[in-house]
Order: C-alpha cells, then structure tokens, then sequence
C-alpha cells in the first residue's frame, strides 16, 4: 500500500557555503533577469516588425515564449532559496515544479525540431516553402510541440505520484523537484518507473536529436548548390541552432538518458539547460541576424 507521509520537501541547493550562496544570488539574479528582458525584447521585436514575418521568426517568437516560462519554473525558486535558510518547498509545489520543467523543456525540444524542419525546407525545397511551411502549419507544429511536452510531462509526473514518500528523509540534493531526485526518496522499489522514465527520456531526446542531425545534414548536403552569399547566410542561421540543441540537448543526455542514479555533477549541469541556455538564445539568434538587429535598432528608436 502507498502511503505519503511527506507534506514537503526540503532543497539543499547549489551550495551550503554563505558566502558562496550571496555570490551565486547575485549571479542567477543577473541570468534571470537578462533571460525575461533578453526573450521579450525578440518578442516584442517580431510581433511589431513587418520585416519577420516569416515563419522562422513565428517559431523564434514561440521559442523565447518557453524559454521565459521554462527558466521562471526553477530560477526564482533558486534565487530565494540562496538567501534563506529554510528551503523548504510544499509536495504540491514540488508535482507543479515537475511538470513544469518537463512540460517546458520537452515542447523546446519539439519546437527546435520545428524550426530545423523550417530551416531544411527554405533551403533544400525554396520554390516550395511557402507552400509547405504555411501558417496553418505553423500553428499545427506549435500546437503538436505543446502537446508533446504535456503529454511527457503528465506521464512521468502521474509516475513519480504513484510513489510513496514516508520519510522522515525528506531531503534532496537538488535546487528543483526532479525526477532522479525524488526517485531516491520513495520509500519503494523504483527500478521498473526509473527504467520506464529512461527510455521515454532516451525516445525522445535521441529521437529528436537524430531528427535535427538527419535535417541539418540534408542542409549542408544541399548548401553546396547555393551561391557563396546564400550559402553564408545558410550557414549562420544553421549554426545558430546547432548552437542551441548542443547547449540544450548535451546536459539533457547526461543527465535523463540513464535509470535512477544521482551525481553530485547532476544540480551544476541542470544549471545550463534550465537557466544558462534560456539566458543565451536572444544573444544566438540576434547577434548574427541582421535583420533582427535592424528590426530591435527600429523597435528601440520609436520606444526612445
């Protein structure tokens, strides 16, 4: 019989030292913030600029919309708890953090498909783009990258609830409610749910990531019948995503892609996929994208 005597959970955090945790404080503060107004400025830019309006740009602005969601799920909760002593957070706190995490970071795993699919027809397929990528499929890749990542999400949150956390062990060395972590803390065998939470993790990032390889491969096979300017181009919006998924999808791997075992290692690599590369991607995708920085120069000047 499953019992739950646990009504919270108590996170440990990135560091004990003090001092330490006022240096980071003010670190994560910075990543933060500059990830909310770095996201919504590509926001704002794309929603009031007639030059993107392409569908490029339509996933861009999606992507920045998760981006801010996915970093607000576990940056503010870090950011308090580097200041207090009680780390504690509620057991219904901890299901929502789950699945918030998995909700956001599994739809930017779908749209990052998304946006290789539109990359790899503009390129290899340009007669038929507009065509091919209309908005109404747009909306349809936006909408099914959404559900993806519910549906992941809803499943391996209904697993962990199946679980019974009798304490009075009711730490975790973590900054967030994951699923490695909480699996060491059931009071149960979780061999079969840790393997079953492996493979959906390794179906759908190897999936994904061997989707994306196949796509940009079939670019750079098709690339060699551009033109030096065009393939140029090409290639800096290429390697603008190859950036993101390498920044998103490694930490992912190393930590998802195996059964229930915990690393030390395991909190500072999260740190990249939940916080760092949210912050990064308005840098990616603006500072070699002369139209975006043509268009913010424009957004900018009628604000000021």
């Amino acid at each position: 019989e499953n019992t739950n005597n646990v009504t919270k959970f108590i996170l440990h955090g990135l560091t004990q030292d003090r001092t330490v945790a006022k240096v980071c404080f003010l670190l994560f503060l910075l990543f933060y913030t500059t990830t909310i107004f770095g996201n919504l400025l590509i926001i704002m830019t794309i929603r009031t600029s007639d030059l993107l309006n392409s569908p490029m740009y339509f996933f861009l602005s999606y992507l920045s919309f998760v981006d801010i969601s996915y970093s607000t799920v576990s940056a503010p909760k870090l950011i308090h708890d580097l200041l207090v002593e009680d780390r504690t957070i509620s057991f219904a706190g901890c299901m929502a953090q789950l699945f918030g995490t998995h909700f956001f970071g599994c739809t930017e795993i779908f749209l990052l498909m998304a946006m290789a699919y539109d990359r790899c027809v503009a390129i290899c397929k340009p007669l038929h783009y507009t065509s091919v990528v209309s908005p109404r499929v747009c909306g349809c890749l936006v909408a099914a990258s959404g559900l993806g990542g519910f549906v992941h999400s809803l499943v391996q949150t209904l697993l962990i609830l199946q679980l019974p956390f009798c304490g009075p062990d009711n730490g975790m060395d973590h900054y967030f409610c994951d699923v490695h972590p909480l699996l060491a803390l059931a009071c149960a065998d979780t061999h079969t749910i840790s393997v079953s939470m492996a493979v959906s993790s390794s179906l759908i990032s190897l999936g994904c990531f061997a989707v994306l390889a196949v796509s940009y491969t079939a670019i750079l096979v098709s690339l060699r019948t551009h033109s030096p300017q065009g393939r140029l181009k090409a290639l800096y919006t290429c390697s603008s995503h190859i950036t993101v998924m390498t920044l998103f999808f490694g930490p992912c791997i190393f930590v998802y892609l195996r059964p229930s075992t915990t690393f030390p290692a395991d909190k500072v690599v999260s740190v990249f996929y939940a916080i760092i590369t949210p912050m990064l991607n308005p840098f990616i995708y603006t500072l070699r994208n002369q139209e975006m920085k043509n268009s913010m120069k424009k957004l900018w000047s009628r604000t000021v």
